[in-house]
């Protein structure tokens, strides 16, 4: 597939939030996004490889997809989880149950919804280039945790990586990616929580190998598709 370079976002640092996009124009696109939270490298090194993969795999079907590879720029250079305003950009959405209370220093919520310019670009583009379907790239521990209509996605990938399918985590994520999209975007968005390095694994390339195989076969079913016909 051919990508261009949108125009970047800006980070509270001012370093630039690269954006790419395939070259061709539909009602919904897939969004591809990882680096959330600035310390989870191994999110951001599994989307990395996937998109290296979609640029030069040229015997894909074009397919609208809008790539994000690290949104919380400053906390990806700092290793924090945070932005450099200490917000926890996934507590941040305008959703229904945002709260300003702050049960850890990690899960600031900000000073109110949308506050932080890393998720007021990331809505500029959602605004623009509709979601049909958003898959962001976490670590936590190997959770697929689907929120919407993306049950069948989370249950193909589970065949190749055996990780655990939740539509609810446990616990409340209030102003999270995964509620914001459903709420406004009508759009389903997959939360694919890849295993830590320290505890888990022994490389990155460990964790991009286990899920290689079920990443790049998913792009050859109609799976993605379905989501952004609906």
């Amino acid at each position: 597939m051919i990508f261009s370079e949108l125009e970047s976002g800006t980070s509270v640092e001012g370093l630039p939030i690269t954006v790419f996009k395939t070259d061709i124009k539909a009602p919904k696109y897939l969004y591809l996004l990882a680096g959330v939270h600035g310390d989870e490298v191994e999110g951001v090194y599994v989307l990395k490889e996937l998109y290296n993969w979609l640029k030069n795999e040229h015997s894909l079907k074009d397919m609208p997809i809008v790539v994000i590879p690290i949104l919380n720029v400053d906390g990806y250079r700092a290793q924090s989880r945070v932005n450099a305003h200490l917000v926890d950009l996934n507590r941040n959405l305008p959703t229904k149950d945002w709260t300003p209370e702050k049960t850890q220093p990690k899960y600031n919520p900000g000073a109110k919804p949308l506050s932080e310019p890393e998720n007021q670009f990331l809505v500029k583009l959602l605004d623009k280039y509709k979601p049909g379907l958003i898959i962001s790239f976490h670590t936590w521990k190997p959770i697929l945790n689907h929120n919407g209509d993306c049950q069948d996605i989370a249950q193909y990938l589970y065949q190749f990586n055996k990780y655990e399918m939740a539509g609810d985590i446990g616990y409340p994520t209030p102003g999270s990616l995964g509620t914001f999209g459903v709420e406004k975007y009508k759009t389903p968005v997959l939360t694919f929580e890849c295993p830590e390095l320290k505890t888990h694994r022994e490389s990155l390339k460990d964790i991009w190998k286990e899920n290689e195989e079920g990443l790049k076969r998913m792009f050859q079913t109609e799976l993605i598709w379905n989501k952004l016909k609906s």
